[in-house]
């Protein structure tokens, strides 16, 4: 399991970073289940949905907090200020960190909505 976490460096420009989950075995996550993998929790802050427009671009901008952004929908492009492009599809987790810095350039690509859960993380 990974996301793609986008984030601002030293030199002020966004990158991006595939980072994979560790999980450790839980044998009673839930009553009556089977064994599961268990990441380790982060705190968070609030839950929205989040529906961005097809036709939709943002100009470079830094994240507006850390927050981890899933895909439900859609097809997007990011830009990070460091050039790099990903293509943004249904099931993608990110993380956004970048919020210094000159940000992510972002569009939506497709001719359908972006759909999106956000996940605000506290500090």
């Amino acid at each position: 399991m990974n996301y793609v976490r986008l984030f601002a460096g030293p030199d002020g420009e966004s990158h991006f970073e595939d980072v994979t989950v560790e999980r450790a075995p839980v044998d009673q996550y839930a009553r009556g289940v089977p064994q599961v993998l268990l990441s380790s929790p982060r705190r968070s802050t609030s839950l929205t949905f989040l529906s961005v427009p097809r036709g939709w671009v943002g100009d470079f901008h830094p994240a507006p907090r850390r927050q981890f952004m899933i895909k439900i929908a859609g097809q997007s492009e990011l830009v990070a200020s460091d050039g790099e492009k990903r293509q943004i599809g249904p099931g993608v987790a990110l993380l956004l960190e970048d919020t210094t810095g000159k940000g992510h350039y972002s569009r939506v690509l497709g001719p359908e909505d972006d759909d999106w859960f956000v996940v605000v993380l506290a500090d």
